[in-house]
């Protein structure tokens, strides 16, 4: 069987690709430069509808270097949404995992991409697990900070890049001045697809962490690299494993993100509303 070569295979340079790809957008939406971008993850969808007018919307397919996603409750697209502002945000609803196996490339061209349209600021939100008790199925939380546990990095040879401030201070006190409730804790990205073990959980608990999943630290290093303010959302779908009194299943993961799809929709346009 032949292996079809991808845009971002080596030798190609991942930032040459990025930009092809936002030159794909800008033709293919007829909008020149966005301002702001945000990956849509499991729960979050309905918030491309409450952000502004969508002045397009493409199958991520036709865009270069895109992946077609391989997960129910993504659902491939790279939408262009006009704020009532007059700010035009890219919304990316199609993210490739790192457990399907494509390399930290793929992994992370749709937050370089987005830099390359000029997006200044970068939303990434997930569907997680949470460790703390007192949070419940369907409550949506601020991301602080990160544990990379996939034992991978988007950076390639010797660049270094201070990641102090990787999720912006800034841009977490907006996010509360739209709902002060907000609770927030340190992601953990394990690499998946399986759910994390209550070991592992309790692992991730003793060094910090707060919320378990399989996306987004490798995209927030990507982003922080790329000059871009990061903000990150979890929606807390399950209590995780050895916390939850029950197993873990996708379907349960499905469910809380359409129980919670208006509540954390509306935060997420209102948040992006009040960003400059």
């Amino acid at each position: 069987m032949t292996h079809e070569p991808h845009p971002l295979d080596h030798p190609a340079d991942p930032f040459e690709v990025a930009r092809t790809a936002a030159s794909d957008i800008a033709r293919l939406t007829g909008v020149e430069r966005h301002d702001v971008a945000v990956t849509l993850g499991s729960g979050w969808g309905r918030a491309a509808e409450l952000i502004g007018e969508t002045v397009a919307t493409i199958p991520a397919t036709e865009v270069t270097g895109f992946s077609r996603p391989a997960l129910e409750g993504h659902v491939g697209t790279l939408r262009s949404v006009t704020t009532p502002d007059g700010r035009h945000v890219l919304v990316i609803g199609a993210r490739t995992h790192y457990y399907e196996g494509h390399g930290v490339r793929r992994v992370v061209h749709s937050v370089r991409t987005a830099a390359a349209t000029g997006a200044k600021q970068m939303i990434l939100t997930n569907g997680a697990g949470g460790i703390k008790e007192s949070w419940s199925p369907g409550q949506p939380v601020l991301i602080s900070d990160q544990i990379n546990l996939t034992g991978d990095s988007p950076l390639e040879g010797a660049t270094f890049i201070d990641m102090t401030d990787l999720y912006s201070a800034r841009l977490r006190e907006v996010a509360r001045e739209v709902d002060a409730s907000l609770d927030e804790g340190v992601y953990c990205q394990f690499r998946g697809p399986q759910y994390e073990t209550p070991a592992e959980v309790q692992m991730a608990k003793a060094i910090g962490g707060h919320i378990v999943g399989m996306s987004t630290a490798l995209e927030a290093i990507a982003a922080r690299q790329a000059g871009m303010e990061v903000l990150g959302f979890s929606l807390i779908t399950n209590l995780a494993a050895g916390i939850s009194p029950t197993p873990l299943s996708h379907a349960e993961v499905i469910e809380a993100g359409k129980a919670a799809e208006a509540r954390i929709s509306q935060l997420l346009a209102d948040v992006i509303g009040r960003i400059r």
